[in-house]
């Protein structure tokens, strides 16, 4: 058997970056080399590197209890379900491990949800190109994306993909067998693809129509990452069911899904489970994390940021058309679409020691803590102008090169 290099799946391209601390919206190496973190883990840590009230808390929990099991109650998931329902459209939360394991639950919520009506045929959810949903066997094939599905068998059944944004498709799509559309507000992957809001809308209007569930996937857009809590707020439309994950932990692995009590009907004792979820743990940060992005004022402060960061990457687009071909998202879910393959702009933002996060489209993810200061932001759109500035001057050598 030929020896790898690493004991680990060679399923990840590593960048050669080994970090051992980070603080707010810096990361620091091994070798004391400061970073700007624009990725936040993928938008994960939402309340920037080791946040004291998010550390003091897990500090206490882990001296009381790590782990229950679901066997008995435990207060602090009662807690956080209830700011939760309190603060959303749902009646109902079941605690998750993952994103994934969030839609995963959301995908059976909706199809039991029918079953219960006594219409089993109904388990087909609609969903949207360029999506991404997991890696799940079903959240793959809720994604539709053909290099997350090769190599792993048939695709399962159920899901029904029609082309982003059009409505003709997707009423042409929709038949007796449709449980449920299922789509991001913000397609995180897929380049940070805006959903309009009037699309939303229309969404939630033919649901209500045919009897159908509308699903979102808030695990990258929601928990303050828009400037609203969760992004569909700013559509006024509410789902039936949402998956949740990421930002909601701060960087604590959890995920949540949250449905209305009629959507959640279906869902009674022992056909649906958890062994890790809504381990006291996770329950002690995520609540701690509510405290900090629900505070008053947190999530304006997330938008008069987002506002610097849009209009200075409006300039940098003018400014160097060669490098930025477009600037997209919404609050701190941003992408700078690149003229040049992504890569290097990646790169060249990385020699300026600003880490961000690569996307489908040809997008570069802009993804900084929500805590991001006015300051940070500006030191941040300097690094992204002297990459700017590297690119443009290798430009005219490379031409001259080909």
């Amino acid at each position: 058997m030929a020896e790898s290099s690493t004991p680990l799946f060679n399923t990840f391209a590593r960048a050669p970056l080994r970090f051992e601390r980070g603080e707010g919206v810096w990361l620091y190496t091994e070798g004391g080399d400061k970073y700007l973190d624009f990725g936040a883990g993928v938008a994960v840590t939402s309340c920037g590197h080791s946040h004291p009230h998010l550390v003091e808390t897990l500090k206490s929990q882990a001296e009381k209890v790590w782990h229950l099991s679901n066997l008995y109650e435990i207060p602090d998931q009662e807690r956080l379900a209830r700011r939760l329902t309190e603060a959303t459209f749902a009646d109902k939360v079941f605690f998750t491990n993952s994103g994934a394991e969030a839609l995963e639950c959301a995908i059976k919520t909706a199809r039991r949800y029918h079953f219960s009506k006594g219409q089993p045929e109904r388990f087909h959810i609609i969903t949207f190109e360029g999506a991404f949903h997991g890696r799940t066997i079903a959240t793959i094939a809720a994604g539709g994306q053909a290099k997350y599905l090769e190599g792993f068998g048939p695709k399962a059944e159920g899901f029904d993909q029609v082309p982003f944004g059009d409505l003709d498709a997707l009423n042409a799509a929709i038949t007796d067998k449709t449980a449920a559309l299922l789509i991001e507000p913000i397609q995180g992957e897929g380049g940070i693809r805006v959903v309009p809001n009037e699309f939303l809308r229309e969404l939630r209007k033919i649901c209500d129509e045919k009897g159908l569930l509308l699903i979102l996937d808030e695990v990258q857009s929601g928990v303050g990452r828009t400037g609203r809590f969760f992004a569909h707020e700013w559509a006024g439309v509410t789902p039936d069911i949402m998956a949740v994950a990421k930002g909601i932990g701060g960087g604590f692995p959890f995920g949540a899904c949250l449905a209305t009590e009629e959507a959640a009907s279906g869902m009674v004792p022992g056909i649906h489970g958890t062994t890790y979820g809504g381990n006291p743990l996770a329950m002690a940060v995520g609540n701690a994390v509510l405290d900090v992005v629900l505070a008053d004022g947190f999530l304006e402060q997330v938008r008069d940021v987002s506002l610097i960061f849009r209009q200075g990457l409006a300039a940098l687009k003018d400014r160097f058309p060669d490098v930025i071909a477009d600037v997209r998202g919404e609050g701190l879910m941003l992408g700078i679409k690149a003229v040049q393959p992504s890569g290097e702009l990646l790169q060249a933002l990385r020699q300026e020691h600003l880490l961000t996060v690569p996307a489908g489209d040809n997008v570069l993810r802009l993804l900084p803590p929500l805590t991001v200061t006015a300051d940070e932001a500006r030191e941040g759109l300097r690094r992204i102008e002297q990459a700017a500035e590297q690119l443009t001057a290798q430009s005219p050598a490379k031409a001259a090169h080909a």
